[in-house]
């Protein structure tokens, strides 16, 4: 039997599909993540924007296309939102299942699929939801700790499908993190900023019982909050560290910021970036930038692309705000013309670009540490611990390698091994 796992989103969807592939090979399953024939096919929804939604609903009729007698397992934050666009799909959507127990999916395959979970949303939330490892990946390995969100960004739809803040019990989330063969683990969650175990013992916590993990340990996505000298003592501590900080920004503005309700301002995102770089002075530090909230005036936008240097951002993902129904900022404002997000998505990125080349010509001359990926096109890639893509000239083995940085190539840097 076949199986395709087509996962939407982020990276915590990603781990959970990770999860469910594993899941389905202990079943005797034969699975792929990527679109072809097979016998079932389950979607791994995400809503963070409509467009996202959109790609959600139009994989089942992409996937049917290879076998239209498949039956189809939907699970994820789109359909949590609305379960009944997938439902709509007709008779080979056996289950909707939305964002939280996706070890469902598992339980319906292995009962042979049973009438009485035919149909419906399943929404209960229970406290943090274990998972079977996630397919063993031998470049990177991911390892969520946390799942929901007591934020309530006033764009953001998240916390109104994954539900409240909720974590990993500590002991579980070292134990994964130590056995990993990866040579890169990265711990993730929706906000593990606010990683907080059923015992309140917090992140920093955590890092002790992982100080001297062998693989080496980089972050997901972190909120201002979370960066304390407490924090990046530990992470100094750590035996391989990987010193990139995702640190989500959202708006240079301050009277963006608090009307998209983060709770912080520019001033004191500028002080935590400087006390990352001031602990680890090649720090890469990237982030998200929303264009077009309903209240950014041009003088607000002017404030970002400011930021964009002001920070030494190594790289940004900047994306026009989309509304999504059920949040305040949908409520509350009016969204922006299209061609003026557009107009300002562009500008921002090419302050993006600007800003990465001038991070990148630091290194020029430098040693870095690469976990090698994939060898195309006679080129060996892979990040370096502060997420510069570093390119190789060969096949390189894939184990932690140091390399010298020669030039810029590409959207990184081109780089020879360092012979021992």
């Amino acid at each position: 039997m076949k199986a395709v796992v087509f996962t939407l989103g982020c990276k915590v969807n990603d781990v959970e599909s990770g999860s469910i592939i594993r899941g389905l090979k202990d079943l005797g399953y034969e699975v792929s993540r990527e679109l072809g024939f097979a016998d079932l096919y389950i979607v791994n929804t995400c809503a963070v924007t409509a467009e996202a939604e959109r790609k959600s609903r139009q994989t089942i009729g992409r996937a049917l296309k290879f076998n239209p007698q498949a039956k189809v397992l939907v699970c994820g934050c789109a359909s949590e939102k609305n379960a009944e666009a997938f439902l709509k799909k007709g008779e080979n959507v056996f289950a909707v299942l939305g964002a939280k127990r996706k070890n469902l999916v598992l339980e319906i395959v292995q009962s042979g699929f049973d009438k009485r979970f035919q149909g419906g949303q399943v929404s209960d939330e229970t406290g943090y939801e274990e998972m079977p490892l996630p397919e063993c990946l031998k470049t990177r390995a991911f390892v969520k700790i946390q799942d929901g969100c007591n934020r309530f960004c006033s764009y953001c739809v998240i916390p109104y499908l994954r539900g409240r803040s909720r974590s990993r019990r500590a002991e579980s989330s070292a134990q994964e993190i130590l056995q990993s063969t990866a040579m890169e683990t990265v711990v993730t969650g929706i906000d593990i900023s606010d990683y907080h175990d059923e015992n309140g013992r917090d992140l920093i916590y955590l890092l002790s019982l992982v100080q001297n993990a062998d693989t080496r340990i980089r972050f997901g996505s972190m909120e201002v909050s979370m960066i304390t000298d407490e924090l990046l003592s530990a992470l100094k501590n750590l035996k391989n560290f990987a010193p990139q900080f995702h640190l989500s920004l959202q708006s240079g503005s301050n009277k963006v910021l608090k009307s998209m309700n983060r709770h912080y301002t520019r001033e004191e995102y500028l002080q935590k970036c400087k006390m990352i770089y001031d602990a680890f002075p090649n720090a890469g530090i990237t982030t998200d930038i929303i264009v077009g909230f309903p209240t950014e005036t041009e003088e607000d936008f002017l404030q970002s692309l400011q930021i964009v240097e002001e920070a030494g951002f190594s790289q940004i993902h900047a994306f026009p705000y989309s509304p999504r129904e059920g949040t305040n900022a949908y409520k509350k404002y009016k969204e922006l013309p299209s061609t003026v997000k557009k107009e300002r998505v562009e500008r921002l990125l090419v302050a993006g670009q600007t800003q990465k080349e001038r991070y990148l010509q630091k290194f020029m001359g430098k040693t870095l540490t690469v976990a090698p990926e994939n060898c195309i096109d006679g080129y060996t890639e892979g990040y370096a611990e502060n997420y510069i893509r570093v390119y190789i000239e060969g096949e390189t083995e894939k184990s932690l390698t140091q390399v010298r940085v020669e030039r810029p190539f590409k959207e990184g840097v081109l780089a020879k091994i360092i012979k021992n």
